[in-house]
């Protein structure tokens, strides 16, 4: 499994539930179509962070690199639903910041540490 992750600040004219609403629309449908496992969306409480921390926080999990090459392939297709949904969430971002986390040590990391 890898969690791809996303720190999201929203628009300042931008409700909350509305983009909250708008990912859920969009993520259960790439969950549907069978492009991502699960997404969990978090948003920041009593603005308890540092500043190089983000308002919300986004984690989609994937099974492999394979699997989010075929989520960002869905999303880059010429299909209107498509781009409505990511449209709907996209256009209520400000800045947003990504990586692409995996479990430590993975399998394979594990096998070789255990061959020495």
């Amino acid at each position: 499994m890898n969690l791809y992750t996303c720190m999201i600040d929203l628009k300042n004219d931008t409700k909350a539930l509305a983009f909250a609403h708008a990912a859920e629309l969009w993520l259960d449908h790439l969950m549907t179509e069978g492009v991502i496992l699960r997404w969990h969306l978090y948003r920041r409480k009593l603005n308890l962070a540092a500043d190089c921390y983000r308002d919300f926080l986004l984690q989609i999990e994937v099974v492999d690199l394979a699997q989010l090459d075929q989520a960002f392939r869905m999303n880059g297709a010429q299909d209107d639903n498509i781009e409505r949904l990511y449209g709907a969430v996209h256009d209520q971002i400000l800045k947003a910041d990504f990586a692409l986390y995996r479990p430590f040590p993975d399998p394979e990391r594990a096998e070789r540490m255990a061959l020495l």
